[in-house]
């Protein structure tokens, strides 16, 4: 690590807030339903954000809808409790996947090297199939957000691997 980096960690927050958001048309329905609700990703989330000593400041369940997705999330940027937002679900590439495209307006910069080096983590795991891979990281109102596939297996690479790692790093220049 450069003397540059360990200058910028050692200047990170320590205390961070982060809102969780999954999207998932089966989830909602069944949450509208007053059924149950296994939503194993959004918990693996919680549950690494905490050990890591950060706070969850909502978990919020939606449905695949581009408006709705937009409209939630333009709302948490509004927030001044909030640092970053993780999304899970929704990535994918039938007609019904709209989470990207939905993130997408709203960031201000995109942090490509975040999916480049999913994906190759990915890759390292799965193979080829990592090629359907749809994840997107970027910065908007001073938050960092991540879109991150609905599986668990994905969802404990990117969180582990790299969002815990650089979140502070980046919230620090985000808030800059």
């Amino acid at each position: 690590m450069s003397e540059t980096s360990i200058k910028h960690k050692a200047e990170v927050p320590k205390k961070l807030r982060v809102a969780i958001l999954t999207c998932s048309d089966s989830k909602y329905s069944s949450l509208k339903r007053g059924g149950e609700v296994d939503d194993v990703s959004g918990d693996l989330i919680e549950e690494l954000i905490k050990k890591s000593g950060y706070e969850v400041y909502q978990r919020i369940l939606l449905p695949d809808n581009l408006v709705v997705i937009k409209e939630k999330i333009k709302e948490i940027l509004y927030l001044k409790d909030v640092d970053a937002i993780i999304i899970t679900g929704g990535t994918g590439i039938s007609r019904k996947d709209v989470t990207i495209e939905a993130v997408k307006e709203l960031i201000e910069k995109e942090l490509p090297g975040f999916g480049e080096l999913f994906r190759k983590l990915s890759y390292e795991k799965i193979g080829s199939a990592a090629i359907l891979t749809r994840a997107l990281a970027g910065v908007a109102k001073s938050k960092v957000m991540f879109c991150l596939p609905g599986s668990p297996d994905a969802v404990k690479l990117a969180v582990s691997s790299l969002i815990i790692p650089e979140l502070p790093h980046i919230i620090k220049h985000a808030k800059e």
